[in-house]
């Protein structure tokens, strides 16, 4: 499946051509003939006898994008400068920084914020730690980890890769959760150091965000840090992934008139993600579902499973079915990937039940192509930003840990996870849904603080927890 022109692909060409000549005209069918998409075109200098131009366009991929840049040197009179790729012009220097909340303009400034009157506020907390979390930064910090193992669909590029996409998500957590999130990648992929590293740096954290840590260790190491740690540790990947998922499917079930309880799903994938969808699906009341990964059904039967594995076994697949994923695809309700490109056809889609729901999630290639998919299925979801509902887990992270550091929230419980589920489904309103419509956009109005407070009184439910910071005296007599 060739892929549409992207933003993420974006480029400015810096040219010049002749002022009176047609150059300028050609331009944009020139980009366009090569598949390309303008997105502008600025005049940013002008002589007598020649014009500066910068245009910029969408490409597909790196490579559309010199094939654009080649088309535009041959139209005759047209000097090309300069091609800046936008996506790396951003990430010049880093995309996020650190800024300080109080003006250091004078000898008393600084004698506040630094020595000697921090000493005071050291010795506070050293009598009693706790108000480490009232006096510090700790309040409202998430340490996002990494190993670089599992990044995005590139795969294990280490810890030094990996960093521009932590940089990403600590400027969504702030963006969205008005949370300050500090990017820490490990050069380690040994589970036992990186559950030693994050334990150590954990008094300085509110809360733990693991990322991109690949299959089976992330299991270990996110269960090992929950017993170890007194804050929350969340792994994204799989439970960021399950709220949106749960939330997106709520919504589709209502499109097509189907309850949850009474489908039958068939799931691929089960690995991090996969695993953790399966868990919160049932705990939200699904029945029925089999999964499916790349050795086929998984079914109680089967030889030389690993604990996850059998975990699935035991809890899914009540009729005991066996074969491939298309022999278990038919006439099932709904259909959820989290696996690989181009697993299934348009007549595996047919054979699905009436007012199918698909949700192909691989990326950047579906499991299935969507436009191949809405022939058949009622309800289609991709992780892609260039098709209809995207399941994106920028609906989930910032309202789930902005909820759980404002209720002070030690653990991430099931009822955490559904609560947001809950949240970011209702954030669809009823004169709203539709079969292309089902999840709301990550720039909704409403959504992350609807997390937000979701998950913080499911937290104050659970633990009987209240966040108290904002109404403390903050000096050390309280």
């Amino acid at each position: 499946m060739t892929a549409p022109p992207s933003i993420s692909y974006s480029i400015t060409i810096r040219l010049e051509v002749p002022a009176g000549g047609s150059a300028v005209g050609q331009l944009t069918g020139v980009v366009e003939q090569a598949g390309g998409m303008i997105t502008a075109l600025d005049v940013t200098g002008s002589g007598t006898d020649r014009l500066r131009i910068d245009v910029t366009c969408a490409a597909s991929d790196t490579d559309h994008a010199q094939e654009i840049v080649r088309a535009i040197e041959r139209v005759p009179d047209v000097e090309v400068h300069k091609v800046s790729d936008r996506t790396f012009l951003m990430h010049l220097g880093g995309t996020i920084q650190m800024e300080g909340k109080h003006p250091i303009r004078n000898r008393d400034d600084l004698s506040m914020v630094y020595t000697p009157g921090v000493a005071r506020v050291c010795e506070a907390i050293a009598a009693k730690p706790e108000d480490a979390r009232r006096l510090t930064v700790k309040r409202n910090s998430v340490a996002v980890v990494t190993d670089g193992s599992a990044v995005l669909g590139l795969g294990n590029i280490g810890p030094a890769a990996a960093l521009p996409v932590m940089e990403g998500k600590a400027a969504l957590f702030k963006r969205f959760g008005g949370i300050d999130a500090w990017p820490l990648c490990l050069d380690t992929q040994d589970t036992d150091e990186i559950v030693r590293t994050v334990a150590a740096i954990s008094p300085g954290f509110a809360g733990i965000n693991l990322e991109d840590i690949s299959a089976p260790r992330c299991f270990e190491i996110e269960r090992r840090l929950r017993e170890q740690l007194d804050i929350p540790v969340f792994h994204d990947d799989q439970h960021g992934t399950a709220i949106v998922v749960l939330a997106s499917l709520r919504n589709a079930l209502r499109v097509v008139g189907k309850k949850l309880d009474s489908v039958r799903a068939v799931m691929s994938g089960a690995g991090a993600a996969g695993s953790a969808i399966l868990r919160l699906l049932l705990d939200a009341g699904l029945r029925d579902v089999t999964v499916v990964d790349v050795d086929g059904v998984i079914h109680r039967g089967r030889a030389g499973m690993d604990s996850s594995l059998q975990w699935i076994a035991e809890h899914t697949n009540p009729d005991g079915r066996t074969g491939t994923l298309q022999d278990v695809l038919a006439g099932a309700d709904v259909f959820i990937g989290v696996s690989a490109p181009n697993l299934l056809d348009a007549d595996d889609v047919a054979s699905m039940s009436d007012d199918a729901i698909v949700f192909a999630l691989a990326n950047p290639t579906p499991e299935v192509d969507p436009a191949i998919a809405r022939q058949h299925a009622k309800v289609v979801a991709t992780g892609r930003s260039d098709y209809p509902n995207q399941i994106n887990n920028v609906l989930a992270f910032p309202g789930v840990f902005r909820g759980l550091l404002d209720a002070h929230c030690t653990a991430v419980y099931p009822s955490v996870l559904l609560a947001a589920a809950d949240a970011i489904a209702s954030s669809v309103h009823d004169d709203e849904l539709n079969a292309n419509y089902v999840i709301p956009s990550v720039f909704h109005a409403e959504v992350h603080q609807r997390v937000a407070l979701a998950v913080r009184e499911a937290c104050e439910r659970t633990e009987g927890t209240v966040g108290q910071d904002d109404a403390e005296s903050p000096g050390p007599a309280s």
